[in-house]
């Protein structure tokens, strides 16, 4: 029988970065062709930093159409991280330079206002290999992300935790405060300005 996630039409949706307490929400779209060489590829999760870096150029390569789109920090703030996530899924696939015949997203929600239908997969960066592109594009990016503010302060350490609520995190949060790129609705990072501020 034929895999029915093997659709040429159809684009795979995921997003990295809900967890973390600073940045962006960054989502994905890729639409694979029938016939694609991409070894391993699954779950950006699973896979060294090494290896997606490799799957991510090869997706890039070979996919009929791609997008990367985000929600920022501010967004986050204002939406609350879900909504944020789904803004940002709708503009990865409003992004795409073809539109898909419809969408597989992973998790159980899909986005409001696309315009194709949608269906919602649970642990679908596992079983639907354009899902699984999705996270991989997603969580590359995201890490590029990291990157660049790790290089403009370097001393929060954001190579190494990537933005989420690790002790590490915490502690550079009460040594050295909040980013502008920090969420201020999230809880840690409220503690912790609220803290600072009674020594101001």
């Amino acid at each position: 029988m034929d895999n029915p996630f093997l659709n040429t039409r159809w684009a795979g949706v995921d997003e990295v970065g809900r967890g973390p307490l600073i940045g962006s929400v960054v989502t994905a779209a890729v639409i694979l062709p029938a016939q694609f060489d991409l070894p391993g590829l699954t779950d950006s999760k699973k896979l060294s930093e090494k290896r997606r870096l490799q799957l991510a150029k090869a997706i890039q390569q070979q996919a009929i159409a791609w997008c990367v789109a985000e929600a920022t920090a501010a967004e986050v703030d204002t939406l609350n991280v879900l909504q944020a996530s789904l803004l940002a899924m709708r503009r990865a696939v409003e992004g795409l330079s073809i539109q898909p015949a419809g969408v597989w997203v992973d998790g159980n929600r899909c986005p409001q206002g696309l315009t194709m239908p949608c269906q919602s997969i649970v642990k679908g960066d596992l079983t639907v290999p354009a899902i699984s592109a999705a996270s991989i594009l997603a969580k590359v990016a995201r890490d590029a992300q990291m990157q660049q503010l790790h290089a403009a302060y370097p001393h929060y350490g954001f190579d190494k935790h990537k933005g989420y609520p690790t002790a590490a995190h915490f502690a550079a949060l009460k040594c050295y405060g909040a980013l502008l790129e920090h969420r201020r609705s999230f809880a840690p990072v409220q503690r912790t300005m609220a803290q600072r501020a009674l020594f101001d």
